[in-house]
């Protein structure tokens, strides 16, 4: 469904510049043209599903580096700063500090783009002609979760924002967390009341894909409790319009039923999810003849188009990444080109080329548990004999590599193959005509919501099934039962999670920030080649979130004020 997405928003852009540019007298003194476009464009099915596919297109941002998941993870204990000798913002974000002043402009621009589109849905839905209830329902519950999926993201990575409802074009200073939460449950639960329950099928319509379900927004709503709860020290979510909350215990309910009823359940064998398991078995990735997991068999990617059941929401990346259109370029994961591997060549097969973001802290490695499938499964180890070709040809200084550790997170790898001695994408085989240039051509999906995490924050939240959800997951990834403590989900949430965005959140929301970057530091790296010691620099501060981009708190006059450690 992205591709139809991406399609949709390509033609809206371009239809709004080719407008612009024709401009004359004629043409401007003609208001209706632009009343048109405002009041009157929301009048169909068709049309709300086009606004929303603008909403969908500003999950992703189109500057690289500025991709949430990226910036999390480089933020986290488990992952360095990495990148090259110019990629002075990996450091940065790394090591809490800034040489740029707007270099997380393009998230916070994109982020407020997408919830601008969902405000003027919301204001303007009562306008579409809908035959069919649950279509209009589907629709304006998606649109609900998207502008409380954005927002839940804004508070993340930079604390406080304003809150802004209405397409209106108002100057507000940062709203308190009891307002942004308070506005993110509202959405959420009104998600969860519109969508229907329609279980998630493999074989179901794959025009959906892509597509935020009630299923999403019941773990999206845990999501939002935990990091709300936690972080603010609070005890239930705040409502706004009507008051009220919402208690741990409606969560449980909600994140039982998506456990029992959603269709959705955890991939038998955990290296299936990702994309290096679908490399050819015999020669160019031989991990994936190796025996393991409860099937004993040898690996086999699970696909993209509906075979994968645990995926409950995601970015759907496609085939059109470009240069030459407003945004085209995040229409390719650029989440993998950014933590490539740097200097990558042939004799790399199947791990392709990028530009080196956020090397693996060693220490997580030595974390796991014996016969814990999911370390060689997440961790790309280049001593390790079983990872192949990479094994004895790894090149330390790839094109000035920092924070060297020869650990990468395998899970958002680009995969590709050689063919007659040049490179391509793994997608070429899937899709001919797929473009040869790395920076466009890696297209996995990029998954923000998986079941195995909505196990375990049942298992956190205190669902009677709280050991079995736990078990579940260890399960699969080959371990044993052990009890259902806090302590112990702790870890199994870094095993099962790590390189996916969710670690430096976790540690933000269980207040375990300081002490987890105290021992991640004094660790031997290289950087151009030179040892050197890795040195954590989490500033407690700035209450582990980001700067408000300078030119935003300029545009506001002095209303919007920087956040802590920023100033």
């Amino acid at each position: 469904m992205m591709l139809k997405m991406k399609n949709i928003k390509f033609y809206i852009v371009s239809a709004l510049v080719f407008l612009v540019m024709s401009c004359d007298e004629d043409f401007l003194i003609q208001k209706d043209l632009f009343t048109q476009l405002d009041e009157n464009y929301y009048s169909s099915p068709d049309e709300i599903d086009a606004a929303l596919a603008a909403v969908y297109a500003a999950i992703p941002t189109d500057a690289g580096n500025n991709n949430p998941t990226l910036l999390s993870e480089l933020m986290s204990d488990d992952r360095f700063g990495g990148g090259g000798t110019n990629d002075i913002g990996f450091k940065d974000t790394d090591a809490f500090t800034i040489s740029t002043e707007d270099y997380y402009r393009p998230v916070w621009r994109t982020y407020y783009e997408g919830i601008f589109r969902a405000n003027m849905i919301l204001k303007r839905f009562d306008q579409a002609n809908y035959t069919d209830e649950n279509a209009k329902n589907q629709a304006l519950g998606e649109t609900y979760f998207l502008r409380a999926y954005l927002y839940l993201k804004l508070c993340q990575l930079f604390g406080t924002v304003p809150l802004i409802t209405d397409p209106a074009p108002v100057n507000f200073p940062k709203a308190s967390p009891e307002e942004l939460f308070g506005q993110i449950a509202f959405d959420l639960k009104k998600a969860i009341e519109l969508m229907p329950a329609i279980p998630y099928n493999p074989s179901g319509d794959q025009s959906r894909l892509g597509h935020a379900t009630k299923w999403a927004a019941e773990g999206m709503m845990a999501r939002a409790f935990l990091f709300y709860t936690g972080y603010y020290q609070k005890s239930e979510l705040p409502l706004v319009e009507g008051g009220g909350s919402v208690t741990k215990n409606q969560v449980i309910t909600w994140v039982d039923e998506c456990i029992a009823s959603s269709g959705h359940g955890l991939v038998r064998d955990f290296r299936n999810l990702w994309l290096y398991s679908a490399a050819d078995t015999t020669s160019d990735y031989p991990y994936n003849n190796i025996l393991g997991g409860l099937d004993n068999k040898t690996a086999k990617w699970v696909g993209e188009s509906g075979g994968n059941i645990e995926t409950v929401f995601a970015i759907k990346y496609s085939l059109f990444g470009g240069w030459n259109a407003p945004n085209k370029l995040s229409y390719s994961n650029q989440l993998s080109l950014y933590m490539g591997l740097r200097g990558a060549n042939n004799n790399w097969v199947p791990f392709g080329q990028g530009w080196g973001g956020g090397p693996v802290n060693p220490q997580l490695w030595d974390s796991f548990e014996e016969g814990d499938i999911r370390k060689e499964g997440s961790i790309l180890n280049v001593n390790n004999p079983n990872e192949g070709a990479i094994y004895g040809n790894y090149v330390w200084n790839g094109d000035n590599s920092q924070h060297e550790t020869g650990m990468y997170g395998k899970k958002y790898l680009p995969i590709i193959y050689n063919s007659n001695n040049s490179i391509r994408s793994i997608y070429s085989k899937f899709y001919p005509g797929t473009s040869t240039d790395m920076q466009i051509f890696n297209m996995q999906d990029e998954v923000l919501l998986r079941f195995a995490d909505i196990l375990l924050m049942g298992a956190e939240l205190g669902s009677a099934n709280a050991q079995d959800y736990f078990d579940q997951v260890r399960e699969r990834a080959g371990l044993t039962s052990k009890p259902v403590t806090l302590e112990n989900i702790k870890i199994e949430r870094r095993h099962e999670l790590c390189m996916e965005g969710i670690r430096y959140f976790d540690l933000l929301r269980w207040r375990d920030a300081e002490a987890a970057f105290a021992i991640a530091s004094n660790i031997p790296v290289k950087t151009t080649n030179l040892d050197e010691m890795y040195v954590s620099s989490f500033r407690p501060e700035t209450g582990g979130f980001l700067p408000i981009p300078e030119s935003q708190v300029r545009l506001s006059n002095g209303l919007l004020l920087q956040n802590p450690g920023w100033e």
